[in-house]
């Protein structure tokens, strides 16, 4: 299976001034979506220039697609609005699972039913972008909702089958090591289906960045963060699923950590702690 990512052309309440307009600290300009495709584009043509984009890494068997809504908060704009993207994605012959990546604070009643509605058709994930569980945290990032409201999510989401993925990133200034620790363990004990464990990345034109040249934190090292890894695989349950151990950061706005952009020495590190 390979991502397609989307950009649909969403916004944010964290950008269109309802909780905010200055975004969470460490989002790009292009809402998390800096390798989505052209929000111009329908969403057809964008599933189709993701596969092009793709086809150099595909094996020569048959292979599925998942169309990954990723910028911005995709669940966020007008019923009849999400119901005509998502169903441009899910009438295309070659998508198999739909991926939304939105925010828990924007799951209303009517966005539930449609998410139901539409995994009656073809798998629906849900991600969502927790990021910490750490108040502190959560209110220096500008998170803008309360742990409690993932955890009303969660449940919402589980009610209707919805397979869940949470998104955490690791090395968010003032965070300890434990604290991260228990963020991981808590999604797992939260009843999400699968976990995303992102790495801090310091992106060109976000607040994070002036944080970072003002020396008021540093990234995690390649060794720290592969330990640290080590270490959250071993506080999660057997049965959650691993969406991600990294990422890539733009390399055209990565600020830090550089040794990110050495993806295949990274895989290699990890590959030999989990076996």
């Amino acid at each position: 299976m390979y991502k397609v990512s989307i950009n649909a052309g969403f916004t944010c309440p964290n950008r269109d001034g309802t909780l905010s307009d200055r975004g969470c600290i460490f989002c790009s300009g292009s809402g998390s979506g800096d390798f989505a495709e052209d929000p111009n584009l329908s969403i057809t043509e964008q599933i189709e220039r993701g596969k092009e984009r793709v086809r150099s890494k595909l094996p020569k068997e048959e292979v599925g697609y998942i169309a990954y809504f990723q910028a911005f908060t995709n669940t966020y704009a007008p019923i009849d609005v999400l119901r005509g993207k998502y169903q441009q994605a899910l009438s295309h012959p070659d998508i198999e699972i739909l991926s939304i990546a939105t925010r828990p604070d924007c799951l209303s009643g009517v966005v539930l039913d449609l998410l139901e509605e539409c995994n009656r058709i073809k798998p629906v994930w849900v991600e969502l972008g927790l990021q910490t569980i750490h108040e502190k945290t959560a209110a220096y990032i500008r998170r803008g909702y309360p742990l409690d409201v993932y955890d009303k999510a969660i449940a919402a989401l589980k009610e209707r089958n919805l397979e869940t993925i949470v998104h955490v990133i690791l090395g968010l200034p003032g965070e300890t090591r434990e604290e991260m620790l228990e963020t991981v363990r808590y999604v797992g004990e939260s009843g999400a289906d699968g976990i995303k464990l992102q790495l801090l990345h310091v992106l060109e034109g976000t607040d994070l960045a002036d944080e970072y040249r003002a020396g008021n934190f540093s990234c995690l090292t390649m060794e720290e963060y592969i330990s640290l890894i080590g270490d959250c695989l071993a506080v999660l349950p057997e049965d959650i699923v691993i969406h991600r151990m990294t990422g890539d950061g733009a390399k055209k706005i990565l600020i830090a950590p550089k040794w990110s952009q050495d993806k295949k020495r990274v895989l290699n590190a990890l590959n030999e702690i989990t076996g």
